[in-house]
């Protein structure tokens, strides 16, 4: 999350140099993310603190350079609004489901998502000439489907566990609820 402003001041400069460099910036906080997670599970150090604020510090490596790029017109707004709204529902339903006692922890679908979305805003960062649109257009639109198709696999698994947690609330017969 620390990297996150200067992710941003770098992509905004929108010059060739500092775009590298965010770049770099990126896929080595990307890359560290990944390290750490690993490490955590590797040697069960894992925490309630970490397991709500990986996830959320992850969002904000993806959703910040989305929408810093889109603001220059270089990442297609449908493309930003889709992957951020997304974030921000999955987030909520993490929330919600932590205060019932339930984690929603990343799947395999979603770990692909997170690649594919890395690819995808990499390729965007770079100043690449124009002949590279239809690669990065497709690794966006690769990003796009497991984005939606992961987020709406996390909403049907939460609506299942929320529905069964509600079948089991003790009623006091005072009425509905």
């Amino acid at each position: 999350m620390l990297l996150a402003p200067a992710l941003v001041a770098l992509i905004l400069a929108d010059r060739k140099d500092p775009l590298y460099v965010a770049a770099a910036v990126f896929v080595a906080g990307a890359a560290t993310d990944g390290l750490d997670g690993y490490v955590a599970r590797r040697y069960a150090t894992t925490t309630r603190t970490g397991q709500w604020l990986d996830p959320l510090a992850d969002k904000v490596l993806v959703a910040a350079p989305i929408l810093a790029l889109a603001s220059l017109g270089r990442f297609p707004w449908w493309a930003a609004v889709i992957i951020v709204v997304r974030e921000l529902l999955v987030s909520a339903l993490r929330v919600v489901l932590g205060l019932r006692g339930r984690s929603l922890p990343a799947s395999r679908g979603a770990k692909v998502k997170t690649t594919l979305q890395i690819l995808a805003i990499t390729l965007y960062i770079l100043p690449l000439g124009s002949g590279a649109g239809g690669v990065k257009l497709a690794f966006l639109v690769a990003a796009v489907v497991m984005t939606v198709s992961t987020g709406a696999l996390y909403a049907v698994e939460a609506g299942r566990w929320l529905r069964r947690v509600d079948r089991t609330v003790p009623h006091d017969g005072a009425g509905p609820e």
